[in-house]
């Protein structure tokens, strides 16, 4: 029996013009639809992660297209996808911004996880600073809290660590 499933491509490789285009296609001869995706450039590869909405009876041929992609140099994996998050639960925007060093992601996703929140989405790069040329960290997070968590409070507890991490943090809605 055929029905509509959600699975999502991971992909790495060799960046190079063409690579969307190619998975983009494959996804559509597969009959499928693009719902999602979020794809870069890092550390000299081009890598992301597409959420593709298709009927069940269309997996095979989906495999068969992503077969052709890999053989030009960039590797798919196929998985199905989760669950949506649940729209009802409060959510949490925020940037920090200090000067790069190691631990900065640990020591924020620690708070966050002994919290009980959810990380959805957390985008960082380095920049340079504009006054001293020292190498900035910058990073933008989304994250669900779970229920009964009000947002200043998880704001607050990220907010104690801002001096020792060495860190600013802008909270948004």
């Amino acid at each position: 029996m055929a029905g509509p499933v959600r699975i999502v491509l991971s992909v790495t490789g060799s960046d190079r013009p063409g690579l969307t285009a190619a998975l983009s296609e494959a996804v559509l001869a597969a009959g499928g639809n693009w719902a999602e995706g979020h794809l870069s450039r890092l550390g000299g590869l081009y890598v992301g992660s597409v959420l593709v909405e298709l009927d069940s009876a269309n997996l095979a041929k989906l495999e068969e297209q992503v077969r052709a992609i890999d053989t030009s140099g960039l590797t798919v994996a196929i998985n199905p996808a989760g669950a949506e998050p649940d729209a009802a639960k409060s959510v949490l925007l925020f940037e920090l911004v200090g000067q790069d060093r190691p631990g900065i992601i640990r020591e924020v996703s620690a708070i966050l996880a002994r919290l009980g929140a959810n990380i959805e989405s957390l985008s960082s790069h380095e920049e340079m600073g504009a006054w001293g040329g020292e190498r900035l960290f910058r990073a933008e997070v989304y994250v669900t809290l779970p229920e009964g968590l009000a947002p200043e409070y998880a704001q607050e507890a990220l907010e104690e660590i801002s001096s020792e991490i060495m860190v600013d943090f802008t909270f948004g809605g």
